[in-house]
């Protein structure tokens, strides 16, 4: 490949400093993603000025310019509403703190600049004139489908300890090989990440688990990301012992992971959904048993989800995934409004849980695999609640907690939403119709 083809906007923002003399190239993930066929969100560009000449040339171009990392080298300039990321030719010096380098220098050249960057797949510029800068490899790399640090993997990882996890990223990401000296690299450095922040870890651990190749990157890399999920160890290697499963349950997990929609939510209940088995593994009648698995798997799994901080909710609703992932769920009407009366009606919660069973049926051995039939079916009969206007949740009945109060004559408190709460379960099991006169009857009835 001699040619990329690069937006608009990119092309303004080269020329905006080259009229002014400076040198610059297009470097970083557009240039590794573009090769590669991927989209592309990001545009960085590497030039030879000192930030406030990149910042002076893309006003005089008429374009906005936030001083985002100035101690860095680095702006931000706004061409046709799109940012793009400008950094300095430089150098950097040792990582004391494993995360940012003590002191940055101007350098002279793009092949100086490149030498900084973490892998070779990402240590590429390009220029539509003057082609490619590959100091080190990186686009044999693409083609080979390898991922190897820009010099000693050892080095590369102690000036930044997250580039172990992206090592792990880009794997699930891109689906490429890691060098073996650099996963034994990683393996080996792999307590740095222990420094790092839980929402740095987090945001890499989602990213991973996002990528198109999860499931082989995930058996390749437990070891190197146990450091932060230890959790996961007690999987690896694990024999469930049992003819309804064909792989251990890292594998098993590996692959419901892959099987499920690429959502955070979905991703990261389906990694948890099975952590609990080993500690409630044991044999009867000649077979491997998890009884009790689930309950066991969100105390494990709310710890783990815990120390990496995701938001609240998003603990929450993986808790209530994993907990309900082995849960026999009948495919009826009645049976699914109720499901969605303890979700609060929340349907892609529901459609998660449905999503969820499927990925996890598809993981069993081949003689369980029409289990995620059941799954098709419940999402049938959701899509047949909301077509037809069922009520499902507080606020489809025709009442509200003031009537509630009005009728009973109580006072405005927890029972009100008990007494509410026991009505939509009448309402949907069909004992009550959801009209007014009716459930005011059924309210007083039950206050009583």
């Amino acid at each position: 490949m001699n040619t990329l083809v690069a937006p608009e906007h990119a092309l303004k923002a080269l020329r905006a400093l080259e009229d002014l003399g400076h040198e610059a190239w297009l470097v970083g993930g557009f240039v590794r993603d573009s090769i590669l066929g991927r989209p592309v969100y990001d545009i960085d560009i590497a030039c030879n000025a000192p930030w406030t000449q990149s910042k002076a040339a893309f006003e005089s171009a008429g374009f906005t310019v936030h001083e985002t990392g100035t101690a860095h080298g680095t702006i931000t300039a706004i061409v046709d509403g799109n940012p793009i990321e400008v950094t300095s030719f430089r150098t950097e010096s040792r990582y004391s703190d494993g995360r940012h380098p003590d002191s940055v220098s101007l350098a002279e050249t793009i092949e100086e600049d490149l030498a900084r960057r973490d892998f070779t797949i990402n240590a590429i510029a390009y220029h539509p004139e003057r082609g490619f800068r590959d100091p080190y490899n990186g686009l044999a790399d693409i083609k080979d489908g390898i991922i190897r640090t820009v010099g000693n993997p050892n080095d590369r990882f102690e000036e930044d300890h997250l580039r172990i996890l992206r090592g792990c990223r880009f794997c699930s990401e891109l689906g490429f090989t890691i060098e073996e000296q650099c996963l034994w690299s990683m393996t080996f450095e792999k307590s740095l990440m222990l420094s790092l922040p839980a929402e740095r870890v987090s945001r890499e651990l989602e990213r991973f688990l996002l990528g198109d190749h999860v499931c082989d990157a995930l058996l390749t890399t437990v070891d190197v990301i146990s450091a932060v999920l230890p959790e996961l160890v007690a999987m690896k290697g694990f024999d469930q012992r049992s003819h309804y499963h064909s792989y251990d349950v890292l594998e098993h997990t590996a692959h419901a992971v892959q099987g499920t929609k690429p959502e955070p939510l979905n991703r990261w209940a389906a990694l948890f959904h099975d952590i609990g088995k080993p500690a409630t593994f044991y044999m009867a009648k000649g077979s491997g048993h998890f009884y009790g698995h689930a309950l066991e798997s969100v105390l494990i799994a709310r710890g783990a989800l815990s120390r990496l901080k995701l938001p609240r909710k998003l603990q929450d609703d993986v808790l209530t995934l994993v907990e309900m992932h082995d849960d026999i769920i009948g495919p009826t009407q009645r049976i699914v409004k109720h499901v969605l009366h303890r979700f609060d009606g929340d349907i892609e919660l529901f459609r998660a849980l449905c999503d969820l069973k499927k990925a996890d049926a598809l993981a069993h051995a081949q003689c369980c695999t029409d289990r995620s039939e059941m799954a098709d079916e419940l999402l049938q009969v959701l899509d047949q609640v909301l077509e037809e206007g069922q009520p499902y949740q507080l606020s489809d009945l025709v009442i509200t907690g003031s009537d509630v109060i009005d009728a009973c004559g109580i006072t405005p408190g927890p029972l009100v939403g008990d007494l509410l709460d026991k009505t939509l379960s009448a309402v949907i099991d069909k004992r009550v119709e959801n009209e007014r006169e009716a459930l005011l009857d059924y309210v007083m009835d039950l206050a009583k």
